[in-house]
């Protein structure tokens, strides 16, 4: 697969990801890649060549309409630290490319690898940001291939000191743990864990609690609501950030970048997306983590960048405001009533 960009685009600040194996050795219960393939067979899935031509500016169709060094993610459906890795090395290969020209990236894992010297010492010279999945010890039941939650603990422990940032991911997230989550944030914090990120987990048929949204039978909002506030308030407490990965609760997060690296020198997203119409930024506005905008609330829009020449980039504008910088083009005017929320 290579590097790709999916459907994500819409909603997603980091939509272009970059996966070293097919498959999945973990074999998670609740991996929805499983929905799509089969995880069984792993094998290697790296070119140097296409990151290097990636990193210089080479594009292809579906990553065409991206011209800056937007930060790829790793390991978006599959895990880059597997046991595979430890034969191919395919991870590693790819790590010597980012230490070697400084392009900043997020990697997703749950292995074991991650926190051993032969790969520290490479994460240690790459600009990027780390995010753990570990929700808590009841999840090994859900994870018997994966390092169990107190090992994983440990990498948090590992990659929190030699990364810009370390997150920890509680995707999905299962109400009926609700309790052993809140008790495991206190293990996050002190691992040195940056912040949280939480998403409800989604079905393919119909369960308790759960109501459809689009194609997947999602847990009901007023459920999550409740239950990522009490997780938000004590992430806080301890001293971490919270985000928010349900799309229909974004703006309960401290950023509207799920993946955690707003503020993250050189980490610049694609804000073109749904989830910035939807929800003004917290730096700017706030709605309530779950309020469609009113007139006056802050919406993304492209403009002229002079430093990029003919490129453009997203600012922020007010709902219901006229907006005219180039009375000649009108492909930069933005009237109420043209972006419907």
């Amino acid at each position: 697969m290579g590097i790709d960009c999916g459907s994500q685009i819409i909603l997603c600040d980091l939509p272009i990801r970059l996966d070293t194996y097919v498959g999945c050795s973990h074999a998670c219960s609740y991996c929805f890649v499983k929905k799509k393939t089969d995880i069984t067979d792993v094998k290697p899935d790296f070119s140097e060549a296409s990151l290097r031509k990636f990193i210089a500016g080479g594009r292809t169709q579906s990553t065409n309409w991206c011209d800056w060094d937007i930060p790829l993610h790793v390991g978006g459906v599959s895990d880059p630290f597997q046991p595979a890795e430890a034969v191919h090395k395919k991870t590693k290969k790819m790590l010597e490319v980012f230490a070697e020209t400084g392009y900043p990236f997020v990697f997703s894992t749950k292995g074991r690898l991650a926190k051993e010297p032969e790969y520290l010492n490479l994460i240690r010279r790459c600009n990027c940001v780390a995010q753990v999945s570990i929700a808590s010890p009841e999840y090994d039941e859900y994870e018997k291939g994966a390092p169990p939650f107190a090992e994983r603990v440990e990498i948090v422990r590992a990659l929190a000191q030699n990364t810009r940032r370390c997150l920890c991911r509680i995707q999905p997230y299962l109400p009926q743990h609700h309790a052993s989550i809140f008790a495991s944030l206190e293990a996050f914090a002190e691992a040195g864990a940056y912040g949280v990120i939480v998403e409800g987990m989604k079905y393919q048929d119909k369960r308790p609690d759960t109501e459809r949204v689009a194609g997947d039978f999602c847990y009901k909002l007023d459920l999550l609501r409740k239950r990522f506030t009490e997780l938000r308030k004590e992430a806080h407490r301890l001293g971490m950030k919270f985000f928010s990965g349900e799309n229909r609760l974004r703006g309960m997060g401290d950023g509207l970048c799920c993946c955690g690296v707003e503020g993250v020198p050189g980490f610049v997203g694609n804000t073109f997306n749904y989830n910035h119409f939807l929800f003004a930024p917290p730096q700017c506005e706030s709605h309530g983590g779950n309020e469609a905008p009113q007139d006056g609330a802050l919406l993304p829009r492209y403009v002229p960048d002079a430093s990029r020449g003919e490129e453009h980039r997203p600012q922020l504008v007010r709902r219901g405001h006229n907006v005219a910088e180039d009375e000649e083009d009108s492909a930069y005017r933005l009237r109420a009533g043209e972006i419907e929320v």
